[in-house]
């Protein structure tokens, strides 16, 4: 139940969009170039709605900009944000927080009218919530990047020990509670994993500190995929998954099921899973977007736009950091993502 690479991973998070825009209703770009038809479409949706992972340390990444003239698309979620070893932001834990291709990216995509999520974690590397060993310094290291990019939307993508660990998640929790306050109407999500049936016991843990503090985040988001126990109906393990999430949210905040699927969402992996048994085709993807419609769900993602493509040789059914493993026009996934509009 990871954002990771299938080979070898360090891990990140991505910065959230500062706008979002609707593409046409075929899904296709407007014009021949992302900024006309940013400009032409352009439609304040919710930071962070629809953008799909993008992953620069591996995996053959595309050009985002050929990817939003492509498919229409506008965001994307740049992973991942990690320690250095100390408290300090840098992308994957080693390059540089700004200065580098990340940032350069970055620059790119919002000159071409778009934006992006920062997200910080995943699967591999050294944590902010373990490596901050305080509140303090861990909002303190958040603010760094939020300054550094002047963000829209940040995406906690708590995995492996940092998810773990309660004091880790307590940390994390009471961190983006001075984050959101010093930075009104920034958007947070957070995202881990899940059962098919919804959050184990680390995930409810993480809701229900966050409902406690009254820290109210614009997105919990499972990651419906890798559950590792034969499942291979992703469309309906998705649908049973975030319901669950639903539910949890719910009881912890005090609402009713229509508000609590307003702030829920989840992040799938496009073609072949990490899993045996698991594949998420096209045309699954396409349900859990209708799904999401239906339930006009806070945030929806795709691990990753690294992986829109299938893959060379007809090297079908493997896991990879740069193909799905499936046979699918390239970018089909971020082009019906795109089409998400809450």
């Amino acid at each position: 139940m990871s954002h990771r690479p299938l080979v070898a991973m360090t891990a990140t998070t991505l910065t959230a969009a500062t706008l979002w825009y609707t593409a046409t209703p075929n899904g296709e770009a407007a014009t021949t170039t992302a900024a006309t038809t940013t400009a032409t479409t352009a439609t304040a949706i919710p930071s962070g709605l629809n953008a799909p992972y993008l992953y620069l340390g591996w995996g053959n990444p595309p050009s985002p900009t050929k990817v939003m003239s492509a498919t229409g698309t506008t965001q994307f979620t740049l992973a991942f944000m990690l320690s250095d070893g100390t408290c300090n932001p840098k992308w994957d834990g080693e390059r540089a927080l700004t200065g580098g291709t990340d940032a350069a990216a970055i620059k790119a995509i919002r000159k071409a009218g778009g934006d992006v999520t920062v997200s910080f974690g995943g699967w591999s590397g050294a944590k902010l919530g373990e490596k901050c060993t305080t509140v303090a310094k861990l909002a303190t290291a958040y603010q760094k990047v939020i300054d550094a990019y002047d963000l829209n939307s940040i995406d906690i993508d708590i995995e492996s020990s940092e998810y773990e660990s309660a004091t880790a998640r307590k940390r994390v929790v009471a961190a983006l509670k001075t984050v959101k306050k010093n930075n009104p109407g920034l958007k947070v999500y957070v995202t881990f994993g899940t059962g098919p049936a919804g959050p184990g016991t680390a995930g409810e843990d993480l809701i229900e500190r966050a409902a406690a503090q009254q820290l109210n985040i614009d997105g919990w988001a499972v990651m419906p995929f890798d559950f590792d126990d034969g499942t291979s109906d992703m469309v309906a393990a998705t649908k049973s998954a975030v319901k669950g999430l639903k539910d949890v949210v719910a009881d912890a905040y005090g609402i009713s099921s229509a508000a609590a699927y307003r702030r829920v969402g989840f992040s799938t992996m496009n073609g072949v899973t990490d899993s045996a048994d698991e594949t998420v085709t096209v045309s699954d993807f396409k349900a859990m977007v209708t799904y999401a419609k239906k339930r006009h769900l806070a945030r929806v993602s795709v691990w990753s736009v690294n992986r829109d493509r299938a893959c060379a040789d007809g090297a079908e059914a493997t896991a990879s950091d740069e193909c799905s493993g499936i046979d699918q026009a390239t970018y089909a996934f971020t082009k019906t993502l795109a089409g998400y509009t809450g």
